[in-house]
């Protein structure tokens, strides 16, 4: 079958334009993204008992640092508490130093008094934090539970447990820690995959 001379003209341009760039199939900002951030400090804080644990990305599995409990005496008044959690959560930053925290989503709680407190606490845990320029994120304690044990409503234990396995601790770590742990683990694996979803930061 013939062409035209005007038809082979249109060819030869087609052949000779630039390529034009393919567009991802995910946007950028939510394509899969190694994550920068190697030390990472979970929060469970808490008036009475504040969680933290610090894990290190590492393979075969991630290493703990450190984790613990923040103890405060039913005896004493909500501002040395305050000061308590401030002081401790200053050492661990300086001891290990993390870039990243990562802090239990707010739960909606039927006593006023009992909020109140908790936001006390909360608020001195991320004042501290922001302190050391660390970026803040929360995770919905639900989601969690998700991402360590599979389910969405795990009793704590089984939290514990799996934090155990996960970090190849000799004993499960204290119910608050092993909430902190699993909040720095879950952040690790949100880290490692595709997410349409952006994590809430604080």
């Amino acid at each position: 079958m013939g062409i035209t001379p005007h038809q082979f003209k249109q060819m030869e341009e087609r052949l000779h334009r630039p390529e034009r760039a393919v567009a991802p199939v995910l946007a950028p900002s939510v394509r899969l993204n190694r994550n920068p951030h190697q030390v990472i400090l979970g929060l469970d804080p808490s008036l009475r008992g504040t969680g933290y644990g610090v894990i290190r990305l590492a393979k075969p599995h991630p290493q703990t640092l450190v984790h613990g409990t923040i103890s405060c005496s039913s005896a004493w008044e909500h501002s040395r508490c305050l000061v308590r959690i401030v002081q401790s959560l200053r050492e661990v930053l300086k001891q290990h130093q993390p870039t990243v925290c990562v802090v239990e989503g707010i739960f909606f709680a039927q006593n006023l008094k009992t909020a109140i407190v908790m936001g006390e606490a909360r608020g001195a845990a991320l004042a501290a934090v922001a302190e050391a320029g660390l970026e803040i994120y929360e995770i919905a304690p639900r989601k969690v539970k998700q991402a360590i044990v599979g389910y969405g409503a795990a009793q704590k234990i089984a939290v514990a447990k799996m934090v155990q396995r996960l970090l190849h601790l000799a004993q499960p770590p204290a119910p608050d820690a092993a909430d902190a742990l699993a909040l720095a683990l879950a952040h690790a694996q949100e880290h490692g995959r595709y997410t349409l979803e952006p994590r809430k930061r604080v």
